[in-house]
């Protein structure tokens, strides 16, 4: 079949030296330029609609590139279409004038716009204020001060008012406020919780994604200790210190090819994922105020390097990421509208290029200069428990392969959002299969039947029905979510563990308490979800295992495969288990439950349903359970195992052979489970 529509325009590129990520990077820009207004103030990338303004969404695509830009010069690099920022600046901020972006509002999307802009004034001012005509400067400070004053949501936001008035403050202006942002900076360390961890909020908020690192908090503390040393040394030094703490935890949530495990919102910013590394470089690296920095054990610069560099390289590969022209698309490894937020803009992506921060450093400097490290093995091959974001990650090795993964439990969305159920209360989350997404919300129609339950992407999830497959209802709103000590059986010896246990009601006489069981070394790619249901209703289930990619190798749906015993590419059902094979990996499900008896199905999933495969099949049980006043049991298996990864292609060459090994291989349910199923 012919790959002409499979390239990305970026995959040619090695992405392994500095002048190769500046080569991507300034193509990102020049993309840019033929749909960028006449005055440089506004960049219009689509037609889709935000809950904000239509100015505010194009002002996104302007500065969000911005991140990137202003570290390509400050690194002392150039870029031949840096003035239309510039001039932007000018024109954007100029009242009078036909590209004005409107004066702020409370709580208004410009403000997000400003931190970008305020940090091109603290690295690179010679580039974006120097040129400007006293006027000009005028305007662009009394905009960017114009939020001081304004009420802002009190989440990550506060850090893009912090930087306005950094910015503001290094080139001198008169509309620098220095008391607002000390007072928003001393509000915002009330997030933090430990560890290195911040949440995204006030106490009682219990959202801890990719905004508590690289999409916002700890890249924008880092940056604050590299920029404010000076002026705040005792704050600086204790955001570096957050930063190597958390830096041990974040680690975790990459593979070792580079992909980042796919949680929470906003993941349409793409290699954003992994701006925590640039950030952390630039932080980490000696000033002559700091002459003795160094990175934190056991971080080295080409192991630092690598993680930023693998995550750009796996972006890089994606076709889906990408127009033909370069131009970032709406949504995650291919355009995909399902998964966005009402808050992303055509323009929204380009908070990608926080992970091009890197490109402030010289040529010269130990992280383009070292040999770029493989993932640390310091972090591989484990079970690790993250006490603050509620997960359990597993990265454990087979002779045919490893799958970083979590657990989850217990984290939601301090306010509505798009599909959040899905974002936030899965039980499990994978680097190389995602996540799935509701196509027709979490209402999803069955129509009656529970084979045609394709459009509700319960991946990771115990969807329950009341009217026989009408409706459906997923864990969103997660109650008394914790981690709890338990004994378990590896190698013939007993061994102490943690997994995480929850409670959450589909409707208020509906009670479903949850145990999440992480793998082990005897049966590495497995893990137990067991389910204590009391309802006073008759009910229906469909319980996922991973989706996968569900097309043969001539691009047509996978066929069945009959025998239990074969590793052929297709789909298996048998009884109480299910399981799909293609040239992603292998994924099933098997149903242990000891009194009730659920169906294994190889179910096509909706087509968009799945972040990373358009087309997918999801492997799962369905159940009926009338009598259900009594504590009912679900007892559920899954296996995952990712396709080979070529990491210089991005290509998928499927399971290694010998996979049904593992897959023969099962997860022992814990003994204090089974003494709580026997009183039952």
């Amino acid at each position: 079949m012919s790959n002409f529509s499979q390239t990305s325009p970026f995959a040619s590129n090695p992405l392994r030296s500095r002048s190769d990520v500046t080569s991507m990077f300034t193509a990102l820009l020049d993309a840019l330029a033929p749909h960028t207004s006449p005055g440089g103030a506004r960049i219009h990338l689509g037609h889709t609609a935000t809950h904000f303004d239509e100015v505010a969404a194009q002002l996104e695509g302007f500065s969000r590139p911005i991140w990137g830009l202003a570290s390509l010069l400050a690194g002392s690099q150039n870029y031949q279409g840096s003035e239309r920022w510039t001039e932007g600046y000018a024109s954007g901020t100029n009242p009078k004038g036909d590209e004005f972006w409107g004066n702020m509002r409370d709580k208004d999307q410009r403000m997000v716009e400003c931190s970008a802009i305020g940090y091109s004034l603290a690295v690179a001012r010679e580039y974006f204020w120097d040129p400007l005509s006293d006027e000009a400067k005028d305007n662009l400070g009394e905009w960017l001060g114009g939020m001081n004053d304004k009420q802002m949501p009190n989440t990550n936001w506060l850090w893009f008012r912090v930087f306005a008035n950094l910015g503001l403050s290094k080139v001198g202006s008169k509309h620098a406020d220095v008391k607002r942002m000390k007072a928003d900076l001393d509000h915002l360390d009330t997030f933090y919780i430990g560890d290195g961890w911040s949440r995204d909020g006030p106490e009682g908020v219990v959202q801890l994604d990719y905004y508590s690192s690289s999409f916002a908090i700890q890249v924008a503390q880092l940056l604050y200790s590299k920029l404010a040393q000076n002026e705040d040394p005792k704050r600086c030094e204790e955001f570096r210190n957050r930063a190597r703490k958390f830096a041990l935890d974040f680690v975790y949530y990459f593979d070792a090819e580079g992909r980042a495990i796919p949680f929470g919102r906003s993941l349409t910013y793409r290699c954003a994922m992994s701006a925590f590394w640039s950030a952390f470089a630039v932080a980490f690296t000696p000033t002559s105020a700091l002459p003795d920095l160094t990175l934190p054990e056991p971080f080295t610069w080409g192991i630092v390097k690598g993680l930023q560099l693998r995550n750009i390289r796996y972006w890089a590969k994606q076709a889906g990421a990408f127009t033909p022209s370069g131009v970032l698309t709406l949504g995650y490894v291919y355009p995909n509208h399902n998964i966005l937020e009402n808050y992303n803009s055509p323009g929204s992506p380009y908070w990608a290029c926080n992970a091009f921060i890197c490109l402030s450093l010289p040529e010269t400097h130990p992280f383009w200069t070292s040999p770029e490290e493989p993932y640390p093995s310091t972090f591989t091959n484990t079970v690790k428990v993250l006490k603050h974001p509620l997960h359990i990650i597993s990265s454990l090795h087979t002779e045919v392969g490893s799958h970083t993964f979590i657990l989850s439990s217990g984290q939601q969305c301090s306010y509505p959002v798009k599909q959040g159920a899905a974002k936030y209360g899965k039980f499990t989350y994978s680097s190389a299969f995602g996540y799935c997404v509701p196509t027709s919300g979490v209402g999803a129609h069955g129509r009656g039947t529970l084979e045609e339950v394709g459009e509700l992407g319960h991946d990771g999830a115990l969807a329950v029905s009341d009217d026989n497959g009408e409706t459906w209802r997923v864990r969103r709103d997660t109650r008394q979510a914790r981690f709890e000590p338990y004994e378990y059986r590896e190698g013939g010896e007993i061994k102490k563990g943690e997994y995480l246990r929850s409670t959450w009601f589909p409707w208020p006489d509906v009670e479903v308490e949850t145990f999440l069981i992480p793998p082990t070394r005897d049966a590495s790619l497995w893990h137990l979800r067991v389910h204590r249901v009391n309802s006073g209703r008759e009910l229906w289930t469909a319980e996922g295992s991973w989706a996968v990619y569900g097309q043969r190798e001539d691009g047509r749906h996978l066929d069945p495969v009959f025998e239990s015993s074969s590793e052929a590419c297709g789909t298996y059902e048998g009884g109480r288990e299910a399981r799909a094979t293609s040239r992603a990996g292998v994924v099933g499900i098997i149903d242990l439950s000891p009194s009730t008896e659920r169906k294994g199905i190889a179910l096509r999933a909706d087509a968009n349903t799945s972040l990373i495969y358009a087309r997918s099949v999801l492997p799962t049980l369905q159940g009926h359970h009338q009598n259900v006043k009594k504590d009912t049991w679900l007892v559920t298996a899954v296996f995952g195992l990712p396709a080979t990864l070529n990491v210089e292609t991005g290509e998928e060459t499927g399971a290694k052979e010998g996979w049904k090994k593992e897959w023969m291989k099962r997860l022992e349910v814990p003994e204090f489970l089974e003494s709580m199923i026997r009183a039952n």
